[in-house]
């Protein structure tokens, strides 16, 4: 019965303990966050990059199928400054000062050269499924273009995503900072009166 007893009692101890490690975990992401609000925009420009760095096997079956005029150099073009883009925004968004002007300009170029390569990359799968003379006939063997072009529209997607959640830093930062971190310290009682008269 008593290691019943104990067994029963250490159990919601065991998961006070976590939630309470939970909720400091929590709080230390947000205060990490507060700190650096600029690792959000950052993150979402790595999902990004990751989400078509992690299907190129795709775009180059495409782009090695239907051969069209340029195909070739948007793949790059979207590789090449997508990790070019992680500099400049770690750079637009220096710790502790204002905001790079040169470098956020720059960001977002590169933004606009990422989403023109999409852009022209999906219009050279259509033209070469809707042309008149010799189309491209996507079957269950080419699936992979039907692929490829739905990759580019979701890629187009995140690319706006992170260009908004950049342009808006500013705005939701100041949001992030009112949230309340503070840890609340416990008052056990107040103390009694110390006598300090010297009296023997």
């Amino acid at each position: 019965m008593a290691n019943q007893t104990m067994t029963q009692s250490a159990e919601p101890k065991q998961k006070k303990g976590f939630k309470a490690w939970l909720k400091e975990r929590w709080r230390k992401f947000l205060v990490a966050l507060k700190r650096r609000p600029q690792r959000i925009p950052l993150v979402m420009l790595c999902i990004t990059f990751l989400y078509y760095a992690l299907n190129m096997t795709t775009f180059s079956n495409t782009t090695a199928k239907i051969q069209g005029s340029g195909m070739g150099l948007c793949g790059f073009c979207v590789m090449l400054f997508s990790m070019l883009s992680f500099m400049c925004c770690m750079n637009a968004f220096p710790y502790r000062k204002k905001v790079n002007k040169p470098m956020l300009i720059l960001l977002l170029v590169m933004f606009a050269i990422i989403a023109a390569a999409d852009v022209i990359y999906m219009n050279a799968i259509v033209s070469a499924v809707t042309r008149a003379e010799n189309p491209i006939v996507v079957t269950e063997a080419t699936a992979y273009i039907a692929y490829a072009d739905y990759y580019c529209k979701v890629h187009l997607v995140l690319l706006a995503i992170t260009a908004a959640l950049v342009l808006l830093l500013p705005v939701y930062s100041k949001w992030i900072r009112k949230i309340k971190t503070s840890i609340e310290v416990e008052d056990n009682g107040e103390m009694g009166a110390i006598d300090i008269s010297g009296e023997n």
